[in-house]
């Protein structure tokens, strides 16, 4: 009986399509915020340490392409299930939405081993690729060493928690973010500063947190509660339920993967033109991007589960209604995160780093770097619509296009050009205005053509 009101109450094809959207995004949202210091709480300390300080967030930043590499594999396999999931839940198919699942936490397992064991043999060359330098290299090699002994962790929990929101559970998905939050938080003061264990500190700090993160997610998953709750016998891998998974996985792949390329380029790039200094502003400047990014990521991964649980039951006038909500309120956001930055962008600049000499050299570089925010809003919730509709072909495509095609060419080739460091800067913002119109333009009208065409084809049935 239990099961059964559960389900009813994670029935999305009920009430306002906005309200739905909403019950999933402010939790979520508010996960998110507290993650998103869980991300970042290691740099503002360490970009706070008395000694070296510049060149320890310098050393943490040289990691970021690795750990982006990490959450790319996680995306992979888990995050590319969750729409699948939803599909098929909302088409009433409980045991295939069981089998989703179930792979998914296995493709997760394998992939951390894995990416652990290689991240660690070879992690001096990967680093120096990277853009170390030999000043630089003993921080990220102090981070790095104790930060993967959580890959496992981090990618469950990053991985799984897709699906307890996708359930209707919106604030347990929360709360799996905001127990390790909390726990790396309270630990990174008493790891960096009281034993004095600097960068390694707070990579401890950030395991301890995930191990937790992950056994909440697990604990969840495994329970009654659980409206599809994950099996041994669904772990079983599925040949063809994997292949989709990876398949539409492979577009949030691409965008964490090529996440990673950009990192790399720009680090190297930075290296060549500008040296360690300009490395660290890119650190700051992507802490300042990941802060703003925050709220509307809330709001678009709020509204995937909810579309396509309303593609999967046929509601398709209530999917163009989570789009149109979606764009809305994306592009509001992004204008005023936009205006916030051009008007105090010290305040954000100095919450990672009180060098004055990275500030005075960062500024500038904040400006370049969100100028045309506001066209992400087309990016994110175009991205977002082809991704809850199992559009993998789009979803990669317009993945690899702003990244791979756009900005790092740009980043290259840029400073060559004559604007040196400026250049690697000001690849971000062309990118956001070519790749972001280029991505809405195309899902409105493939994704509008094809809901019409769906909806036509169910209203003959019902008139025959």
């Amino acid at each position: 009986m239990s099961k059964k009101i559960n389900v009813q109450k994670t029935d999305f094809t009920y009430g306002p399509v906005w309200k739905n959207i909403l019950a999933q995004a402010i939790p979520l949202t508010a996960a998110q915020l507290v993650h998103l210091l869980y991300n970042i709480v290691d740099r503002i300390y360490i970009g706070h340490m008395d000694d070296g300080s510049s060149m320890a967030l310098t050393g943490v930043g040289l990691t970021f392409p690795i750990i982006t590499l990490i959450m790319a594999f996680a995306a992979l396999f888990g995050v590319g299930g969750v729409p699948l999931f939803s599909i098929a839940r909302g088409a009433g198919d409980s045991e295939k939405s069981g089998r989703i699942l179930g792979n998914s936490f296995s493709l997760l397992l394998i992939s951390s081993v894995f990416l652990t064991v290689v991240c660690y043999v070879f992690k001096r060359p990967i680093l120096f690729a990277f853009g170390a330098s030999e000043a630089s290299y003993s921080y990220a090699e102090q981070y790095l060493n104790i930060y993967l002994l959580g890959t496992a962790a981090s990618m469950i929990t990053t991985g799984m928690n897709g699906y307890i929101n996708a359930q209707g559970f919106p604030k347990i998905g929360m709360f799996s973010i905001i127990i390790g939050a909390i726990i790396n938080i309270a630990l990174d003061p008493v790891f960096i500063f009281v034993l004095d264990m600097g960068v390694a500190g707070a990579a401890l700090a950030t395991v301890i947190s995930q191990i937790i993160s992950a056994l909440w997610v697990l604990r969840f998953l495994l329970s009654r509660k659980s409206v599809i709750p994950l099996t041994v016998k669904n772990m079983t891998p599925d040949k063809k339920i994997a292949a989709d998974i990876a398949r539409l996985g492979t577009s949030n792949f691409i965008m964490q993967g090529t996440n990673c390329l950009v990192q790399v380029a720009c680090n190297a790039t930075l290296q060549t033109y500008g040296g360690d200094i300009y490395v660290g502003v890119m650190t700051v400047v992507n802490s300042i991007r990941e802060v703003f990014s925050l709220p509307i990521n809330g709001i678009i991964s709020g509204a995937q589960p909810v579309i396509s649980f309303n593609y999967g039951a046929k509601k398709y006038d209530r999917v163009k209604s989570g789009i149109r909500f979606n764009t809305c309120i994306a592009t509001i956001y992004t204008m005023l995160a936009w205006l916030l930055v051009f008007i105090v962008p010290q305040v954000w600049f100095g919450i990672f780093s009180n060098d004055t000499d990275m500030s005075a050299a960062g500024i500038p570089m904040l400006h370049i770097y969100f100028f045309g925010f506001v066209f992400m809003a087309f990016q994110f919730a175009g991205q977002s619509t082809f991704q809850s509709l199992g559009d993998a072909k789009h979803a990669i495509f317009f993945s690899l296009l702003r990244k791979a095609i756009i900005v790092v060419p740009l980043t290259l080739v840029l400073p060559m050009c004559g604007f040196g460091v400026k250049g690697v800067f000001l690849a971000e913002p062309i990118s956001n205005v070519i790749g972001g119109v280029a991505c809405y333009t195309t899902m409105r009208i493939t994704v509008y053509r094809r809901i019409e065409r769906l909806a036509a084809e169910e209203r003959s049935k019902v008139n025959d």
